[in-house]
């Protein structure tokens, strides 16, 4: 027989914001809750205490009342606080035990694949849930898959699955769920081109230099000859 829970919750009557907000500083959670059929929906409120022991219950299918009739629900969606991860508010949906439901379900990977063991490999895990449709008395709590004999390049993707007949898979089967991906090398340290070109440069600069001393040399041969040539002039005209 499918495990079930029943949760004490209580209808809100104030809606505004402000009701909303109060109801969190208390410790409560508002949620909504709608009938199977979607006709009808009805605002309430859960203790935080009452969703922590649902959750540690294990249990998919939980009893409530509302306006005094007993109602079978599951969780349909749950809101998170961006930044705690508190829950904030979750949505409540009946269902008829003898209707199929649809449900997203965790998918967790069992065993070490070969292409990590045997070939350095690195898997990558790209789906974490399932959506399956069943009767809400067969909702599994998870789904195991087993990727032992996945090897280096290899790609596990929902259509190489198989589920229990009870089970009605509605999750795109081209999806993938696992792979086996080459491990990242480490770059190879490649040689500064730019330190070279700044040492050219440098020799660029000492050439000027270099450059500069010939001018200077020039600049006293010139003056030298002028030296000589009024010399030699003086002495021409002494001899006048």
């Amino acid at each position: 027989m499918v495990q079930e829970f029943k949760l004490d919750i209580f209808k809100r009557e104030n809606l505004t914001k402000t009701g909303t907000k109060e109801l969190r500083l208390n410790n409560n959670i508002p949620g909504i809750f709608y009938t199977h059929n979607l006709k009808n929906s009805v605002p309430f409120y859960m203790s935080q205490d009452t969703l922590n022991k649902a959750k540690k219950s294990g249990a998919r299918i939980f009893n409530i009342n509302v306006e005094n009739e007993k109602q079978t629900v599951i969780f349909k969606s749950t809101q998170y606080h961006p930044v705690t991860d508190q829950v904030i508010h979750v949505d409540l949906y009946g269902v008829d035990m003898k209707q199929a439901v649809l449900v997203k379900i965790q998918l967790i990977l069992t065993g070490n694949a070969l292409g990590v063991l045997n070939e350095g490999g690195v898997l990558v895990q790209s789906l974490n849930e399932l959506e399956i449709e069943c009767l809400p008395g067969d909702i599994p709590e998870n789904i195991e898959i087993d990727i032992s004999n996945l090897e280096l390049g290899n790609t596990l993707r929902v259509e190489d699955i198989t589920l229990d007949e009870k089970f009605s898979l509605k999750t795109n089967t081209e999806q993938v769920i696992a792979s086996v991906t080459q491990a990242m090398k480490e770059e190879e340290t490649i040689p500064d081109l730019d330190e070279g070109e700044e040492g050219v440069e440098g020799e660029e600069g000492i050439e000027g230099e270099e450059g500069d001393e010939d001018k200077s040399d020039s600049s006293q041969k010139e003056d030298t000859k002028k030296e000589e040539k009024n010399e030699n002039s003086d002495k021409k005209t002494n001899k006048e």
